[in-house]
């Protein structure tokens, strides 16, 4: 056989394998999107904008050591390896081998107790043609199955890096808290030391003594339970951190109090068209129906016959020292077909069955878009109306503070009783909790608009 006809079977086969792939090619459903502005760049270091540098330490410590964050990483490589083996299966596969054999045969056989040797090496390829696109669907579907876990993998940093923030903020509202109702202890225990006083010297009943003990025993009631509390979110705060379990009673730094946060930038007016293109969680289910459509393609190119093509080159020899000599060399090339005649519908169920999942994978997307525009619709809603709440509660706080001095000035003239003054205070103290609840809605609300956004914007 002349050089050029060995290659008449390889370039035929270069040909057949440009073919079409089977199955159908990838469009993105068409979903009726409201009409909105378009957002800048995103800006992926969200979270600076509430201008504390402690929690841009602790997001970043997050980013790098959360444990989930690592598995998510984890599976973002191992999708980088399926691709690169769908990659590999498109290509020729070669592989040496190398033998030796020496073979006593019996007494009582043919060879009457012959001793054989056999020696051998040689180099052998194999490659399956991708005539139908079989092996071309399979690349593109663990092409977007990277795509999609790198998607994913951005879509868990955006999570941890608002749970991270409502963590702080959570924190940093029952120090508020706490820092309230020690402040209003210390005052109870002033009040009770001098309503004893009184009482001991005949100024006063035993009534507004024992009131005042009872509201000195309501302060130190609530200081452990919020320092528990404290201490819980420094724990939860820690883990998502992925401290060790040695470094979880190590206390998280604070940065600015939770009234000297600055407050969220100008929020669009209304939705951001190009919502689709900024949500990491949307990218990544589309990215998972290109794989499922992809699929489909796998599916039904198992109707058609696949090809493959052997090739070996080699020597073998009884004597080893003749091994690599010119007549101990043998080659082989072969072809080879396989269609598929009967198999009791087997194929046309892994077609439905790949239809199917693709058409599950529609509808994870479709509901993908649906819960992005809905999470963007709440939070827009949710700052604007925690920002109303949060100034009506600072209002109300003022008024009733105003309202304790005019109590107790009263109560000291001796134009009120005790019980207007106690009644103030409570309602003063129940208000500085109310305020802090406030403000951490406010901020976890600009938190969570962050991450319906898909990022940050700048105004």
């Amino acid at each position: 056989m002349t050089p050029k006809h060995a290659l008449m079977p390889l370039m035929v086969a270069l040909a057949l394998s440009g073919c079409a792939a089977v199955g159908p090619d990838y469009q993105r459903p068409d979903i009726a999107l409201p009409a909105g502005q378009q957002l800048p760049q995103v800006d992926a270091r969200w979270w600076q904008s509430f201008g504390d540098s402690q929690l841009d330490a602790l997001i970043d410590e997050a980013l790098r050591y959360n444990r989930d964050l690592r598995q998510t990483a984890a599976r973002v490589d191992e999708a980088a390896a399926a691709l690169g083996s769908a990659r590999a299966s498109r290509l020729p596969q070669v592989t040496a081998n190398v033998g030796s054999s020496r073979v006593q045969t019996s007494q009582y056989s043919s060879g009457a107790g012959a001793l054989a040797s056999q020696h051998s090496a040689g180099l052998n390829a194999s490659w399956e043609l991708d005539l139908w696109g079989k092996l071309s669907r399979q690349r593109e579907a663990a092409a977007a199955n990277l795509t999609a876990s790198e998607y994913t993998l951005a879509a868990a940093r955006l999570s941890l890096a608002a749970q991270v923030s409502n963590a702080y903020f959570q924190l940093l509202a029952f120090d508020s808290q706490l820092a309230a109702a020690e402040a209003t202890l210390k005052g109870r225990e002033d009040s009770f030391r001098l309503r004893q006083k009184r009482f001991n010297g005949g100024m006063t009943s035993e009534l507004e003594l024992k009131q005042a003990e009872a509201e000195l025993a309501s302060a130190q009631a609530a200081v452990p339970k919020l320092t528990q509390a404290v201490k819980q979110s420094e724990h939860a705060l820690a883990v998502l951190l992925g401290r060790a379990p040695r470094e979880l009673l190590q206390t998280p730094v604070r940065g600015k109090p939770l009234d000297r946060l600055a407050e969220v930038p100008a929020i669009p007016a209304d939705l951001p068209s190009d919502l689709l293109l900024r949500r990491p969680d949307i990218a990544a289910a589309e990215q998972q129906l290109i794989a499922a459509n992809a699929r489909i393609g796998v599916a039904r190119a198992a109707y058609f016959p696949s090809i493959g093509l052997s090739a070996g080159i080699g020597s073998e020899s009884v004597k080893l020292a003749q091994l690599f000599s010119g007549p101990a060399q043998v080659w082989s090339f072969a072809g080879n077909l396989a269609a598929p005649i009967f198999n009791n519908g087997a194929i046309a169920a892994e077609v439905s069955a790949a239809s199917a999942r693709q058409q599950q994978a529609l509808a994870g997307y479709e509901k993908a878009v649906q819960s992005a525009f809905a999470d963007t619709l709440d939070a827009l809603s949710a700052v604007r109306s925690s920002r109303d709440s949060e100034l009506a509660q600072r209002k109300q706080l003022d008024a009733m503070r105003e309202a304790l001095r005019l109590a107790r000035l009263r109560y000291d003239n001796g134009y009120s009783s005790y019980l207007e003054v106690l009644d103030a205070e409570r309602s003063v103290f129940q208000l500085e909790q109310a305020l802090a609840d406030a403000r951490l809605t406010r901020l976890q609300a600009a938190v969570s608009l962050y991450t319906a956004l898909g990022g940050g914007w700048r105004a």
